[in-house]
């Protein structure tokens, strides 16, 4: 229902009020459209708060929060959601191997992460990709940012 009919309704069991050809009628009207503007807007509010439905300026501000902007134009919402998921899953209590993993993979990332054998020094991977992937300096910016400072962070390519 609109707010203008909410509002008719409202005031009409007084019966002080002459709706049709009056001025009161006229201001009810654009009182319930200002109302109607509100509330459109407020639910869009409400929508971009939300991470699970959020699709613009709400999205892209989780992700400005991580540290990840929404750079390129053709990843979908529903990656940039499940990416900025991912990132909130950082530190979350526990941080193994398998989580790291979940984590870059949940951001779109073809990496494995695996442990060197040598203390504080990790073994990072592209399973699938020959060569130097593309956007490697951006994959390594971010991979480094989620991998705890103290580790020594080894890159392997696979040759052709």
């Amino acid at each position: 229902m609109k707010h203008e009919q909410y509002l008719r309704d409202l005031l009409a069991p007084l019966g002080v009020y002459r709706w049709e050809g009056s001025f009161q009628w006229g201001e009810l009207r654009s009182e319930g459209m200002a109302l109607d503007q509100a509330a459109q807007e407020l639910e869009h509010l409400q929508r971009e708060m939300n991470l699970w439905t959020a699709q613009e300026e709400g999205l892209r501000g989780v992700l400005a929060l991580l540290g990840r902007a929404k750079d390129e134009e053709t990843e979908s919402t529903d990656s940039l959601r499940q990416t900025a998921i991912s990132l909130l899953q950082v530190g979350g209590g526990s941080f193994t191997l398998r989580a790291i993993n979940e984590i870059l993979q949940g951001c779109g990332f073809p990496v494995l992460v695996e442990e060197t054998g040598t203390p504080l020094e990790v073994r990072v991977s592209f399973p699938g990709v020959v060569g130097i992937p593309g956007g490697f300096a951006r994959i390594q910016e971010i991979v480094e940012s989620i991998l705890p400072c103290h580790l020594s962070v080894e890159y392997v390519f696979a040759e052709a």
